[in-house]
């Protein structure tokens, strides 16, 4: 009788557990631990160089784990074992004297499709993301973002199960970032697991329901984003205003731009205490909104100029 593989945490998708990874004798991830849910999408988060793309290709089997357990489905991963994966590399992969219809119709074939199926959505697919005039031209001749297009595509066209995403929106501008996240809210809707990799802390707000933040290969913060956003601080005031802002004990200027501030209280201060600070000091408040801290400056106060190291 064959053993039934090993159990993931319940209603998990990507069980990944005490992962060690180490390039010649260099520690670079350090006992990970995470999982993504079923149905969720989940942002998977750090500076650059901080093992993101490694841990994903060790979950795929490109990478051999120094230790640790990394399961799809509950058990590692291999082409067969059931789930239909859609992987997006950070590196695309497409032959680039092939025409874009052609192209798509072969990883279509490739996945199991019929000719027709794959032609038939791949037409249907170019038709949404504005390529139709496309279908016949050569890879090489179409824009970075139009090759992203192309890629995504490949990597949806079989309705996969399980959506793996590094740097999806690379090479997009904000039109085509929209198009892209649309695209995931469907895919969303359909009830397909995705899991991303992504330095637009704006997208991971609007789609993630949960988030791992990668720091020198170990988690740093692993929860829901309002969660997380409580870890570090949580409120930020945002002040509009004539006059000058001034320090006081009760807040930290966080940032102060021309008419534009924003405010952190310090320790259980009340919005109202500091409203009460500014208006007291001859401040003309136009307007004073509380908002959790935003993932861009957790970022910023995680990772700080560790953004410039290179990318493993």
């Amino acid at each position: 009788m064959t053993a039934s593989p090993l159990p993931s945490f319940a209603g998990s998708v990507v069980h990944i557990d005490g992962f060690m990874m180490t390039f010649a004798k260099r520690p670079v991830i350090d006992g990970l631990s995470f999982d993504v849910m079923r149905g969720e999408t989940f942002g998977f988060l750090g500076s650059n160089g901080s093992g993101k793309t490694t841990t994903i290709r060790a979950l795929l089997g490109i990478y051999q784990a120094t230790a640790g357990t990394l399961h799809i489905d509950g058990r590692p991963f291999s082409p067969d074992n059931g789930v239909r994966l859609g992987y997006l590399p950070e590196e695309r992969g497409l032959y680039k004297k092939e025409s874009v219809l052609d192209e798509m119709v072969y990883f279509g074939r490739l996945k199991g499709l019929t000719h027709d199926t794959a032609r038939r959505w791949s037409l249907d697919f170019l038709e949404r993301v504005e390529m139709a005039e496309y279908a016949a031209t050569r890879v090489d001749r179409l824009s970075s973002g139009q090759q992203q297009k192309v890629q995504l595509g490949v990597t949806i066209l079989n309705n996969p199960e399980l959506l793996i995403l590094d740097e999806p929106t690379k090479g997009f501008d904000p039109v085509n970032r929209r198009l892209l996240m649309d695209i995931l809210d469907d895919e969303k809707r359909r009830g397909t697991t995705v899991m991303m990799v992504t330095h637009q802390m704006d997208e991971v707000e609007r789609l993630c329901d949960r988030i791992v933040l990668l720091k020198d290969g170990r988690a740093e913060a692993y929860g829901t984003v309002t969660e997380v956003q409580d870890r570090y601080g949580g409120t930020t005031i945002r002040v509009r205003y004539a006059g000058v802002i001034p320090d006081s004990p009760r807040y930290t200027v966080i940032l102060r731009e021309r008419n534009y501030a924003e405010l952190a209280p310090a320790g259980d201060t009340a919005p109202a205490d500091i409203l009460k600070v500014l208006v007291d000091a001859g401040v003309a408040v136009n307007e004073f909104t509380t908002n959790r801290r935003s993932l861009d400056e957790i970022f910023l106060m995680v990772y700080g100029d560790e953004s410039a190291k290179a990318v493993r």
